[in-house]
């Protein structure tokens, strides 16, 4: 592990020295995760009052298109609560958690760019399904009528995953350690027990937690080269609209996917080696990110 190759996460977090005390990123963590609870929660409640109907007993595996549109729309408030404890505990703006905005942005377009070719190559290519054929779930012409919401909201849910993770909490443990073993690998551990879901995975749960703090760690390094979470949310923005646009769980969170994988989180037989070419692909698209945002 160089170093010098993550002078970029200095800029990041040089600025927050004088306020790296432990206990501003305990009080922050409580905040983002209390606020953003409770703020979602009465979102959603709100919208079940607001608008009644069969679709809101789907609301929480998000098995429908409200109910899925919805659900991702609530993580706006994990970024709100994030902007609160960034502004009261650190003294700074949410935009500044981003990294440097004109490079955010030319960051973001051009490793968005090399992922949109890269799974373009990749559906190109052999095999054309999972080994059975994928299940249709929304017609064609309302899966195209929706996208440009679906889109958004998953824009929005990736976007705060990273700067909560890649954003708030790397950088103030950046700030406060020297080794960057502690902060690539804490804020990925957490993202990954996040993905702990032992009721729809079973004995696949600790395969996608451990998968789930591989990416974290990727994207980690990611931001840590570049100095701003723009690599890191753009591939994080193409992973998830393959995951929940294109090819969704048979579980959950499906109810704006195109089409379904024939096999449920739980099938040991078949998951775990699709759960392998996920992992060689999430290296290929790490290496691609990293060549992208090389000048």
């Amino acid at each position: 592990m160089n170093r010098a190759d993550y002078q970029p996460q200095e800029i990041l977090s040089a600025p927050l020295r004088e306020v790296a005390q432990i206990w501003r990123l305990v009080l922050a963590l409580v905040l983002i995760g209390v606020v953003s609870t409770l703020l979602s929660t009465v979102f959603l409640l709100s919208a079940v009052r607001l608008v009644p109907g069969a679709w809101a007993w789907q609301l929480a595996d998000g098995l429908n298109p409200v109910a899925m549109f919805l659900l991702l729309m609530s993580f706006s408030f994990m970024t709100l609560a994030t902007g609160m404890a960034a502004r009261l505990l650190q003294r700074r703006s949410l935009v500044s958690v981003l990294g440097d905005w004109p490079l955010f942005v030319f960051q973001f377009r051009r490793v968005l760019l090399g992922m949109f070719l890269l799974m373009g190559v990749v559906f190109l290519l052999p095999p054309y399904d999972m080994g059975e054929p994928l299940r249709p779930n929304l017609a064609f012409g309302d899966w195209l009528l929706l996208l440009p919401l679906s889109l958004l909201g998953v824009l929005i849910q990736t976007g705060a995953e990273e700067i909560v993770f890649r954003g708030y909490f790397q950088q103030a443990l950046a700030a406060r350690f020297k080794s960057p073993l502690i902060w690539l690998l804490l804020p990925s551990v957490l993202f990954g027990l996040g993905h702990y879901m032992p009721a729809e995975a079973g004995e696949n749960a600790w395969l996608i937690c451990l998968w789930a703090t591989v990416f974290g760690l990727l994207m980690a390094d990611l931001t840590a080269r570049s100095g701003t979470l723009g690599p890191a949310i753009a591939v994080h923005f193409a992973n998830n609209i393959v995951a929940l646009l294109l090819i969704a769980s048979p579980d959950s969170l499906n109810g704006l996917a195109l089409y379904l994988s024939p096999y449920a989180l739980s099938d040991t037989e078949h998951l775990r080696s699709w759960l392998l070419v996920d992992g060689v692909f999430l290296l290929v698209t790490w290496l691609v990110a990293r060549l992208a945002i090389r000048r």
